[in-house]
């Protein structure tokens, strides 16, 4: 059984493939063959250091200051990373996510209407039903760890607390239906692993001096610096500091054992703290979970492989490893390369998948998503193998 989604978002959104322009808006959520209008290169220019952020689309442009948040004391760069919003542009498309021209031939000029799978007592958004309100907050777990997270239902205080996990690529926001059933009748949370999602760093770990800086993409690129802060030193983005990461946001914001909910990356992670504590578990939903994780081997279970391996994705990056970073961070964060991978995923192409693209695309524009991807890559594997952690 499946669920086709019809639910238009309150916003319009830009989508960005190929570097040209599909516009839509939400105004209507009537089953409408796309409209296409005549391409126009879209070209952005994003300053981190100001907090600007402008779109210009040949002669017509428009700009927008990104606010920063009152009492916050993140940079401009993450404050404008944070309030990046779509705006709010003319024109119609619905459903599915369009490449190009090739893509739009491909759509008859009238769609026949595909019925509609509904599971009982699940909101019908597109007859106007609506679910749980859902909050997106910080919590700062160490200094410069601040892991951002949402949550919905939280006034129903006798029922029991789920802590979804998300996958590779994705955060919180790939729950948020999940988020509105069933915070109806129970209290749920989603995070975003750190060095993912909104819970990237606030500032660069491995700052450069002006001096050292010749371009203008080298100031963007954070964490290609020669020398780590104090706070990164030993910094990188391992199953080992995820599992940590959920162990310490369930004592300290939940409070409480909880069942946990893992897609992906999320259902290997959700495996591994349940294995180390299972004081702190109630239960275990596993939704396609990867059973592996790290192409690094473990320094602990293999220490004479891991000495032979000159980096484990800590910061700062080294010499050699940045350029290749540079070269593939290039192609997997091109819109086209984001859309093709959602076209993979989700086979039902009448699928609204727009609002994920967005949001990924959102976080590669981050200055510190580069150098979190290659510390990701390279990270060790855990202490215990997915099989390890499943026969606990």
């Amino acid at each position: 059984m499946e669920i086709l989604s019809y639910n238009c978002p309150p916003n319009c959104q830009v989508v960005n493939l190929r570097w040209k322009l599909v516009k839509k808006a939400s105004q209507s959520c009537e089953s409408k063959p796309p409209s296409f209008r005549e391409h126009r290169i879209l070209c952005i220019r994003r300053d981190f250091r100001s907090g600007f952020s402008g779109y210009s689309i040949s002669s017509w442009c428009f700009s927008k200051n990104l606010d920063r948040e009152k009492g916050s004391n993140s940079s401009n760069a993450v404050q404008g990373f944070r309030n990046l919003n779509s705006q709010v542009l003319s024109g119609s498309y619905d459903g599915y996510v369009i490449g190009g021209e090739e893509d739009a031939g491909s759509f008859p000029k009238e769609r026949e209407a595909i019925p509609k799978v509904l599971i009982p007592g699940l909101p019908d958004e597109y007859n106007g039903e609506s679910g749980a309100p859902i909050t997106s907050s910080f919590w700062e777990w160490k200094p410069k760890f601040n892991v951002h997270y949402e949550k919905a239902g939280c006034e129903n205080v006798n029922s029991p607390p789920v802590l979804f996990l998300p996958g590779f690529g994705v955060g919180s926001f790939h729950y948020e239906k999940q988020l509105k059933d069933l915070g109806k009748d129970y209290r749920v949370w989603a995070i975003d692993f750190l060095g993912q999602g909104m819970s990237l760093p606030d500032e660069d770990p491995t700052p450069r001096s002006k001096e050292g800086d010749s371009t203008e993409e080298k100031n963007f690129l954070w964490g290609f610096g020669d020398k780590a802060q104090p706070w990164a030193s030993e910094l990188a983005y391992s199953v080992d500091l995820w599992q940590d990461q959920v162990c310490y946001f369930i004592k300290e914001v939940i409070r409480e054992p909880v069942y946990v909910v893992g897609n992906s990356l999320g259902g290997f992670v959700a495996v591994y703290f349940a294995a180390c504590n299972p004081h702190l578990v109630k239960g275990v939903t596993l939704l396609n979970a990867t059973p592996f994780w790290g192409f690094s081997p473990n320094p602990i279970r293999s220490p004479k492989l891991a000495r032979i391996l000159p980096w484990s994705g800590t910061f700062p990056l080294p010499a050699s490893v940045r350029k290749l970073i540079e070269f593939i961070w290039q192609k997997i964060s091109d819109p086209e390369s984001i859309a093709e991978v959602l076209k993979q995923v989700y086979a039902d192409h009448a699928t609204n998948v727009d609002t994920v693209f967005t949001r990924i695309l959102e976080t590669t524009q981050h200055p510190a998503a580069a150098a979190s991807f290659a510390s990701i890559m390279f990270a060790p594997q855990g202490n215990l193998s997915f099989r390890e952690a499943l026969s606990r």
